[in-house]
């Protein structure tokens, strides 16, 4: 079973016909719809387990660092609503089954461009979102322009992967866990406006973060890690890799030597 690492994409499985707690008075029929539909992308039930929407508010509330009461109440909605990766959030470090690419060298494909950016631009934010993790594994990554183990795409909507875009906002990009075919792509929203700096998203920080999800790291719940489910802006010049980040990708694959 190939595991997708999407940031911020959402999946819409039917969800349970029962209320959702609320502890405001104010919350719109669009935003029970919008619980709803988060709650059904990210906190799924897995295994044909049937969990109450109250269960997975908890679930979510808790990964979240959240006070645990299983209603929605304002810092919980706000939560809701960042900007996030699109991959479900779970208690794993890692992929389910821990997969991971059995070789050291690894070739990535830059297969069409944002027209948000100049095209170096891109390729310079791709290489050094890449270079987050060989800095600190034995892990390289060499351009090519042939088929990749990882494979990247800007695209919008629908992109015959099952999983569609949503435009700007909400799911930024997803990326496919270590194997063959899709295994390892990332792919980016062209519905954002896609920049190298803080003028709106930031391709260095999302790319590196998807590519996390490539190499076989699950979301985490410690807030500032790369691999945190939702987006928040550092300078790129500022940007430090997370001690949590770096205990998770050399349980995969070791340390550089030269570290």
């Amino acid at each position: 079973m190939r595991h997708i690492l999407p940031c911020l994409v959402i999946l819409l499985p039917c969800s349970l016909a029962l209320p959702v707690i609320v502890e405001h008075t104010e919350t719109s029929n669009g935003d029970l719809e919008f619980m709803e539909a988060y709650l059904d992308n990210f906190y799924p039930s897995l295994n044909n387990e049937i969990k109450t929407l109250e269960e997975r508010i908890k679930e979510m509330q808790e990964f979240f660092q959240l006070t645990v009461t299983g209603k929605v109440d304002e810092r919980t909605l706000e939560v809701m609503h960042q900007p996030r990766c699109g991959v479900p959030d779970t208690n794993y470090t890692f992929f389910p089954g821990k997969p991971r690419w059995r070789k050291r060298s690894l070739a990535y494909r830059i297969n069409n461009y944002t027209p948000d950016l100049p095209r170096p631009k891109v390729d310079a934010a791709i290489a050094r979102a890449f270079k987050v993790w060989s800095d600190v594994t034995p892990l390289r990554f060499t351009r090519t322009r042939r088929h990749a183990d990882i494979e990247i795409f800007f695209t919008s909507g629908a992109h015959g992967d099952k999983h569609p875009f949503d435009g700007k906002g909400g799911v930024l990009a997803h990326a496919f866990g270590p194997g063959r075919g899709i295994g390892g792509d990332a792919h980016f929203d062209e519905g954002e406006q896609w920049s190298d700096y803080n003028k709106e998203t930031n391709l260095f920080l999302v790319a590196a973060h998807e590519f996390g999800h490539s190499l076989g790291l699950d979301h985490s719940n410690v807030q500032g890690a790369l691999m945190y489910p939702t987006y928040s802006y550092v300078h790129p010049n500022n940007f430090r890799l997370s001690a949590d980040d770096r205990r998770g990708i050399q349980a995969l694959y070791g340390r550089r030597r030269t570290e």
